[in-house]
């Protein structure tokens, strides 16, 4: 055996050494410490051997340090097994949380120590156990991780604080899962045992004094992993640290804070590529990884309730919102294929297209110049792709899926609030209140308050911070908040002149240019200018997007809120505002203003008095804001994948790079979770930020795109798991939490849903071509055959060249007398030349008409299916009461047999002390006797 260990031992030092001395360099070229303290015993063996020449004193050295090498390395064996497992160094108790901190060489070092010492302490005070790991076992050689294992005591007591449900008895309840068609969408499901973990149970408060009530058949599995690491969490956050100026200072967040600690974060249960081995738990990791992180998983259903008991109801709950908001973006995914198809099979059967590009018709119609002397004049027909395009869009099937995403949007808000309250039943969070953690203090708050006051509720002295104080910083929030919003305007007042300005050169370029002949049909300069701009406004959006993060974050600590709910409500209010303003406010100004104030030729209207307004195309400007709506949507879409995907993977990679100084060091469990990327509290807010703003692309102007419902699936498929890989891969364990709703962001969602109805119906009356194309059909038709023939040439007025001003004729002079532009205005004979005729009024007032009646109409669709749609289902209202009857019932069975036993224990030990008395007394009677 000897010479077994003596050979590896020896390879290994060869390796490194080529003299048998001990010298301070030889030992630390050893990054293991288990190498060093072999290394020592070789070369005491060494030495013995070289010091006792008689053969039996050889032997015996031989088998004493034989037997020291045999115990050592079986010891470090053990002591490296245990490093890659999720428990002690005893194999038993479980690690729920852990801490990690870096010697300090500053001056506030042995400040820290003293707080650390004292937190730790006090700590142990709670009933937690604590194991250090000092640095020299760490793979970068300076971090020390403090493992935390909370024992059934500290459970017990702090599940009955937090309120925390558990099971009593198996739910009789049956499972619905009567689903229409089941067998075919039996592809999509997940194993049983995946789906549902446990089993359904009747659940009640936990009480330590009715422990027999509850379901124990495991005391180290009976709190999932979540409710675990959500205790311990709760008593860090709480444990105090000590007293300074003046002040009791508590909780984790503190020290953070202060860099006393570097980080806390619960253990993952393990790789997430390797199932453990029995007797180990289940990984969940692995299980989540398995059937849910993998992207070969896209159509398969999501494990709602493992994800809770992994994660907590928070983040659950997230997942649940997205996937509820993907299967329903299937139907309206549907419906607007379908629109987009009809579109595409009527191109041949438009008379408008057919007019513009008929060279009878469209190619003897000479347009007036597009901008001033450097366009020429230019006939209608090279529009012809362009007028295809924009039906595509802009046909019958418009108006109808306008009205139809006005009743989604309703039904799927309805339906969330049902599939919200079956969540809150499931999950039991019927008796929810908010989370403690969401309620405390911030430590910033605590840190700027100089004054104390008596809270009313909990009767306790508490910081206070009055209004005067925090004043300033709010006036200094509100108007940064308005500087940034002037900036995205005039950002968006930048690419409209860049627009303006280039569009004269590509117009000018593509006419001189005889090799762009060949694209001119496909290739206009206004499809040039708009692909351009819309792209530069997107890179602005990222730009501008990037820095407000940063600042929002920065003002709102600022105000310094009082508590993290008020803290995230106010970073919500302006990163909400600023994104809409920033995402939406391009497709705005396409879809409301241009065009819209153009003027008319010989009096265009001019921004800043130098450049001239934008036209629309003669098609109309829907075609544009499909353009623009595409590429920012689109763009923010792939953008936002891609950063989520590559980002942490490469951090996190760079991380273990600079880390992972040593090969021959095993890498820990904790510190590969301590080597991956933070979650943060922050981290749902800007996942829920992302999905309501591709809620806004899908509702607020989907009558110019059917296709964005579609668009929209495809990247929440690839969303949730993007998602479901990085928080399973690359992130830390994130504290669990509870909720029971996506809080304000429903509150928002309704509001866009409502403003929704108003924008759409603006888009098809004043965007899109087809109410002057009604009010042509039934007022201005002459052709019964063909009603709709001859409505180009009505659209367009006729202006009279000779009217020009001198500063805005074309550069080069042609033989034409008219020109043409869209608009319903007098011709140059007329008495009131250029003035707006009759049929501009009867179309104007159809638009408002139109807009009112179907406001109107979609407003009382939606209300009645919100009053005929039932918040909670009436099954869920059966199950709620069922349980609460059945949990009384067991409540009072338990505290009956309870009481029958006491009384008999109480009956027979009063017979017991009656039948000692008689005893005592005969025997006292004997005695006297």
């Amino acid at each position: 055996i000897n010479r077994h260990f003596q050979e590896q031992i020896q390879s290994n030092i060869n390796k490194k050494h080529t003299h048998t001395h001990c010298k301070k360099n030889d030992l630390m070229s050893f990054s293991s410490s288990s190498w060093k303290v072999v290394y020592i015993i070789n070369l005491h063996h060494r030495i013995c051997m070289r010091v006792y020449l008689k053969p039996a004193s050889k032997l015996t050295c031989f088998l004493i340090f034989s037997c020291i090498l045999i115990l050592t390395l079986q010891k470090f064996k053990k002591d490296e097994q245990s490093k890659d497992s999720i428990f002690f160094r005893d194999g038993i108790r479980k690690i729920d949380f852990v801490l990690s901190y870096v010697d300090d060489i500053k001056k506030e070092a042995e400040l820290k120590a003293e707080r650390r010492k004292e937190f730790e302490q006090n700590l142990r005070k709670t009933g937690l156990e604590l194991e250090i790991e000092d640095k020299m076992n760490s793979e970068d050689g300076r971090t020390y991780f403090v493992k935390i294992h909370a024992p059934w005591e500290v459970l017990v007591t702090y599940a009955e604080v937090l309120g925390m449900k558990m099971p009593v008895k198996e739910s009789d309840i049956p499972s619905d899962d009567r689903i229409p068609f089941r067998c075919m969408l039996e592809p999509l499901k997940l194993p049983r045992d995946v789906k549902h973990p446990t089993p359904e149970y009747f659940t009640v408060q936990f009480t330590r004094h009715r422990q027999e009530l509850f379901l124990i058949q495991d005391e180290s599995s009976f709190f999932p992993s979540s409710s675990r690491n959500r205790i311990v969490y709760y008593i860090l956050s709480r444990c105090p640290f000590g007293v300074e100026d003046g002040k009791k200072r508590f909780g984790i967040e503190r020290l953070l804070n202060s860099h006393t600690y570097s980080s806390a974060f619960p253990l993952h249960d393990g790789q997430y590529w390797k199932a453990s081995e029995p007797p180990n738990p289940v990984n969940q990791r692995n299980v989540l990884y398995q059937n849910w992180a993998r992207f070969s998983y896209f159509y398969k259903e999501q494990p709602f309730n493992l994800i809770r008991d992994y994660y907590g109801e928070k983040i659950g709950i997230y997942f649940v919102f997205l996937g509820f908001y993907t299967e329903m973006l299937f139907f309206a995914a549907v419906v607007g294929l379908a629109c987009f198809v009809y579109g595409l099979l009527t191109i041949p059967k438009i008379s408008g297209s057919s007019e513009i590009c008929d060279p009878e018709i469209g190619g003897q119609l000479i347009m007036c110049p597009l901008c001033d002397e450097l366009c020429d004049y230019w006939r209608l027909n090279s529009t012809c792709l362009a007028s295809k395009i924009s039906h595509l869009f802009d046909n019958e099937s418009t108006l109808f899926f306008a009205v139809f995403m006005g009743i989604w949007v309703t039904l799927f808000l309805e339906f969330w609030k049902q599939r919200q309250a079956r969540l809150e039943y499931e999950w039991d969070l019927v008796d929810f209140e908010e989370e403690q953690q969401q309620l405390q203090l911030r430590p910033e708050f605590e840190a700027m308050c100089k004054k104390r006051k008596l809270n009313t509720v909990t009767q306790e002295m508490e910081p206070y911070l009055p209004l005067y104080s925090r004043l300033p910083w709010y006036i200094l929030s509100g108007v940064t908040v308005i500087l940034w919003m002037a900036l995205i305007v005039a950002c968006m007042v930048a690419v409209i002149v860049y627009r303006l300005s280039v569009f004269a050169t590509f117009a000018s370029f593509m006419e001189s240019e005889a090799s762009l002949q060949h694209v001119k049909s496909f290739l206009t300069p206004q499809i040039a200018t708009s692909l351009t701009g819309s792209c530069l406004n997107f890179i602005v959006i990222l730009i501008l997007n990037f820095f407000y993060e940063k600042i929002s974050a920065w003002i709102t600590k600022m105000e310094i809120p009082r508590t993290h709910q008020e803290y995230e409500s106010s970073l919500t209010l302006k990163m909400f505002l600023f994104q809409f303003v920033n995402y939406y406010s391009s497709c705005f100004y396409v879809a409301f203003f241009k065009g819209k104030f153009v003027g008319y030729p010989g009096k265009y209207t001019y921004l800043f008095g130098v450049w001239r307004s934008e036209e629309c195309d003669p098609a109309g400007c829907l075609v544009e804001l499909t353009t623009q709506l595409t590429i920012i949507m689109t763009g923010k879409q792939i953008f936002g994948n891609v950063k989520e995907a590559i980002y942490p993977l490469v951090l996190n990679w760079w991380r273990r790079r600079k880390a992972r100084t040593n090969s021959e060091k095993l890498y820990s469990r904790w510190e590969q979770d301590h080597d991956l990327e933070t979650f943060g509290s922050l981290g749902l807010f800007y996942e829920y930020l992302e999905t309501v703003i591709q809620f806004g692309f899908v509702t607020l102007f989907v009558a110019s795109f059917p296709l964005a419902p579609l668009l929209a699936l495809l990247n929440n498929i690839i969303e949730i798991r993007v998602d479901a890989w990085k928080l399973t891969t690359q992130y830390r364990r994130p504290v669990a939490a509870k909720a029971h709703s996506i809080g304000v962001w429903q509150d928002i969602l309704y509001g866009m849903a409502v403003l929704s109805v108003a924008t759409n119906a603006i888009i098809v009356a004043f965007t899109s071509d087809m109410i002057p194309r009604l009010v042509y059909y039934y007022a201005y038709s002459v052709n019964e055959t063909w009603p709709m023939r001859g409505y180009v040439n009505n659209s367009l007025s006729v202006f009279l060249i000779a009217d020009f001003p001198n500063n805005t004729v074309p550069s080069e002079k042609r033989d034409y007398n008219t020109c043409r532009y869209r608009d319903y205005r007098n011709p140059p004979d007329s008495e009131d030349k250029y003035v707006h005729n009759i049929q501009f009024w009867h179309v104007l007032a159809a638009k408002m008409t139109f807009i009112i009646i179907m406001e109107h109409v979609v407003f009382l669709i939606k209300f009645f299916l919100a009053w005929m749609i039932p918040d909670v289902p009436k099954d869920v209202l059966a199950r709620i009461k069922r349980e609460k009857l059945m949990t009384v019932k067991i409540l009072h069975d338990f505290e009956l047999n309870k009481l029958k036993e006491n009384l008999r224990l109480s009956s027979a030990s009063n017979f017991d002390r009656h039948f000692a008395i008689k005893e005592s007394r005969a025997n006292l009677a004997k005695s006297t006797t």
